[in-house]
């Protein structure tokens, strides 16, 4: 090939810059491809993002065992985004059951009983303090959202009892204005936290 170069052919276009001829590839995809597993993909995220935003600061205080420059969302995103996203309908949803909101080192809370009274959600857990790592200065969250997008949060010491029982209270709730409740443990200086536990309430 000789002589000045312009114009493209099959997966290439030719200019002519400085007196020489430079060869350039068309880019393989487009950017904005929108395939089908493309806009599952981007979709996936869409609703992980706008399900880390329903909780506010919380998740910041259940993802604290992080690497430097890693953000809280960054690792709610990539504990959700393989399990928590439900594909199998003609729209893709969140599965509350499989859903992360807290992960770390700590050991996962053995919870008893979940009840909704008349007064609140009422959750009872052993402490399990001879686990080692347990510890009865360790903080128990509990957690759950409403249908309505509300936030509720308890939190209480873990103690010294066998077992322990930590409520929310939410005078007239029902158990179907309930859409997810979880609960896990931090330690005394936040620091730590266990991997989240789903709790159904009844």
């Amino acid at each position: 090939m000789t002589g000045q170069m312009s114009g493209s052919m099959a997966n290439f276009v030719t200019t002519t810059h400085g007196g020489q001829n430079i060869i350039r590839s068309k880019a393989f995809n487009q950017q904005d491809a929108k395939t089908e597993p493309q806009m599952m993909v981007r979709n996936s995220f869409k609703l992980g993002a706008e399900e880390y935003g329903t909780y506010g600061g919380m998740l910041d205080q259940g993802f604290p065992e992080r690497p430097a420059g890693q953000s809280a969302y960054n690792q709610f995103m990539a504990a959700n985004l393989p399990g928590a996203i439900d594909k199998s309908g003609a729209e893709l949803a969140i599965d509350y059951s499989k859903l992360v909101v807290s992960l770390g080192s700590l050991p996962q809370v053995a919870v008893i009983s979940a009840t909704v009274e008349a007064t609140g959600i009422e959750v009872s857990f052993k402490t399990n303090l001879l686990i080692p790592k347990v510890n009865e200065s360790d903080e128990v969250v509990l957690i759950a959202k409403t249908l309505l997008g509300e936030l509720l949060v308890s939190r209480q010491v873990r103690g010294i009892d066998a077992q322990g029982v930590i409520s929310i209270a939410h005078p007239g709730i029902l158990a179907a204005d309930v859409k997810c409740c979880y609960l896990f443990v931090r330690n005394a200086n936040g620091s730590k936290a266990s991997r989240s536990v789903y709790i159904p309430v009844n």
